[in-house]
């Protein structure tokens, strides 16, 4: 797109609760990033896995951003209308080898781990056993992708120099349940391609999955974005601020304060005055003196600033 901006970013929620101050600093932080460059900055819905959306829940995080000041680019993308999207760049990665159909179960595949140690801990490493063909073809298949051999290197503007190699650290991983859901990896990838994004800046929770998306958009022919992987927030007892636990509730009577206990936590010194001075003025002040390297060297978790 010869008329795009040079940074494009996002905020990507999932309608599974209200915003939290945890979501809160990644909608901050990309904004920002966004932004400070003179770009734009989107907003897509990530309600793929329809059984867990929260019926209001998407209306109330747009809502949301926008009691706090947040302004985005264009129309907001839902994932629930890009089903054959996903379903075409599917076939494609059949069509070339890129994938294959796999009728291993969950508990399968975690029975295999037990002698095993583990990097990625939010999938179970897949032994490759449906590589040459279905085990058990009476079953409901899912549809892996096939992992590349060799390392996956990329350069993150928090966390520094990453490298991974899959095919020992994860193994094939899944981009069409065996439910006929669509997977996060998949989508994430389609949707950033569409969306033309250039700086991907989400929590460090997330960190795990870049190697895999990066191996996704070198298969499918698509660029990779610039990533930026920000601390998590947790409470004091180290546990991360989730909408499931109703954790880190925000207060909107007052954004302005909102707004500036989230740039405290990214390490911007907002002066003390600024929670007084409104949020369009706090705003400018972020805009204008975002520093993403003041994060470097946080650690990937840190408690919540208050």
């Amino acid at each position: 797109m010869a008329d795009s901006p040079l940074c494009r970013g996002r905020f990507a929620p999932s309608p599974t609760g209200d915003l939290h101050f945890g979501s809160l600093v990644a909608a901050v932080g990309s904004y920002l990033a966004a932004r400070s460059a003179g770009g734009e900055w989107l907003v897509r819905v990530e309600d793929l896995d329809t059984p867990r959306v929260v019926p209001g829940s998407a209306d109330r995080i747009l809502k949301n951003l926008e009691a706090l000041g947040f302004e985005w680019s264009g129309s907001v993308l839902y994932q629930s209308t890009r089903f054959e999207a996903y379903g075409e760049a599917l076939e494609q990665l059949l069509e070339a080898g890129g994938a294959f159909y796999c009728s291993c179960s969950r508990r399968e595949i975690q029975a295999a781990q037990l002698a095993r140690p583990q990097r990625a801990a939010d999938e179970p490493y897949y032994p490759g056993w449906c590589r040459a063909g279905v085990r058990v073809p009476d079953r409901d298949w899912a549809v892996r992708f096939r992992v590349p051999d060799g390392a996956i290197y990329f350069e993150d503007a928090i966390q520094g120099a990453t490298v991974t190699d899959l095919a020992t650290d994860t193994g094939d991983f899944v981009i069409r349940r065996r439910d006929g859901w669509f997977a996060y990896q998949l989508a994430v990838v389609l949707d950033d391609a569409a969306q033309a994004i250039t700086h991907v800046v989400r929590g460090a929770d997330l960190l795990n999955s870049t190697p895999r998306q990066i191996a996704l958009q070198r298969a499918l022919g698509l660029a990779t974005p610039m990533y930026a992987h920000l601390p998590l927030v947790t409470d004091e007892n180290g546990i991360k601020l989730s909408k499931s636990a109703g954790t880190g509730a925000l207060d909107l009577r007052n954004p302005t304060h909102e707004l500036w206990r989230a740039l405290r936590f990214l390490r911007q010194k907002p002066p003390l005055e600024l929670r007084l001075n409104g949020l369009s003025t706090l705003w400018d002040w972020a805009i204008r003196n975002w520093q993403v390297h003041s994060l470097r060297g946080i650690s990937m978790a840190s408690a919540e600033v208050l």
